[in-house]
């Protein structure tokens, strides 16, 4: 025998309503705990937990380009910022005028001679930030500006010593254990060598 469509929806309806009275106190329920909570997160604990965060992230957001200062400064002739900053696995990524990769210079010591060699030929360079650093996570990137007075010794250059020369470029570093481990840079060579009137 089958059953009316009126009885088959009167019979599946009731455990609808059913289901539904037993709903209706647990969302209260929810909303009541839910309620109580966000009143309890207003508590002085958890509101100077909540500043302590918010300064935790903005420290670890400025920490990076705290270094980046540093690691201008240290390309300006400051060589007692490159213990505080530059990983002993240091690695470079450049093309080098010598035609080199830059894998041949590492650590601290090898960029603190590589930077040395640079200032040899511009004594009094200075590296300056042209926009404000971007950091991305474990990375950190700064375009800035390089100006300095050539001192004579650059391969193949017929510039005169005291001719001032200025170039820009990128410095891109990847960041492990609150200091600087690997580095790529891209320089703008062509303007610097012409400059030099080394073409």
């Amino acid at each position: 025998m089958t059953a009316s469509p009126t009885t088959h929806t009167a019979a599946s309806a009731t455990p609808r309503r059913h289901r539904a009275r037993l709903l209706v106190p647990a969302a209260i329920a929810v909303l009541a705990f839910t309620a109580t909570t966000a009143a309890a997160d207003t508590s002085p604990t958890t509101a100077n937990e909540r500043t302590a965060t918010a300064h935790d992230r903005r420290a670890a957001e400025q920490k990076p380009k705290a270094m980046l200062d540093a690691w201008l400064r240290l390309w300006n002739g400051d060589f007692a910022q490159a213990p505080g900053i530059i990983s002993p696995g240091f690695r470079v990524h450049a093309a080098l005028l010598d035609g080199g990769d830059g894998s041949s210079i590492r650590g601290v010591d090898g960029l603190v001679a590589w930077i040395g060699q640079t200032r040899a030929a511009f004594p009094d360079l200075r590296f300056t930030s042209e926009v404000p650093p971007l950091v991305d996570g474990r990375y950190a990137s700064v375009r800035w500006t390089a100006t300095g007075t050539y001192a004579g010794g650059f391969p193949g250059a017929k510039a005169q010593p005291g001719t001032v020369v200025t170039f820009t470029g990128t410095d891109t570093l990847r960041m492990r254990d609150g200091k600087f481990a690997e580095y790529w840079v891209n320089t703008d060579t062509l303007s610097l060598l012409t400059q030099l009137q080394a073409l």
